[in-house]
């Protein structure tokens, strides 16, 4: 029987065949990609708060997170009060350990439906901070200091993602 001639076609075929398997992504494998938030993006959406501000003639201070709560931008217009950019900070903590706008978590407190944000020390139940959710992915916060927070916070997501963000 003449198999020499078949083991050249037959080991490149396996060859490839194992090669694409492995290049493939495994379903439920141990890696995932995800989307981050870059240091320019962070720029532009405290850019894009301090926008909203100016044309809303109020003064804010703004804090960016990362999807590991990481501070990547921060920022104060000139005229915030001391505690501004702590009080940013906590807020965008909040929206991000919680994944939902801080006043959502505030109206839930102020029911009483759960009081969990109000002994985690660190944690900061106040208006003024949302998620930044692209794709379907949790990538970070956006905390602002001023009671319309919120406003601000989205006028930036929507400028910099171009309304990615999944709706709420």
């Amino acid at each position: 029987m003449r198999i020499r001639p078949l083991l050249l076609p037959l080991s490149l075929g396996l060859a490839l065949a194992a090669h694409s398997a492995s290049a493939a992504p495994a379903a439920g494998g141990p890696l995932r990609s995800i989307n981050i938030i870059s240091s320019a993006g962070a720029r532009a959406m405290a850019d894009a708060c301090t926008e909203w501000a100016e044309m809303n003639k109020t003064i804010v201070a703004m804090a960016v997170l990362d999807w590991g709560g990481n501070l990547i931008e921060s920022h104060a217009m000139e005229g915030a009060a001391p505690n501004a950019i702590d009080t940013a900070l906590l807020k965008a903590k909040n929206a991000l350990r919680w994944r939902r706008p801080s006043s959502e978590t505030a109206a839930i407190v102020r029911r009483g439906e759960n009081l969990a944000p109000t002994y985690i020390q660190g944690d900061f139940p106040m208006p003024g901070a949302l998620p930044i959710i692209i794709d379907g992915q949790l990538v970070g916060s956006m905390g602002v200091s001023s009671g319309d927070g919120e406003k601000c916070a989205q006028y930036a997501i929507d400028k910099v993602f171009k309304n990615r963000q999944a709706a709420r």
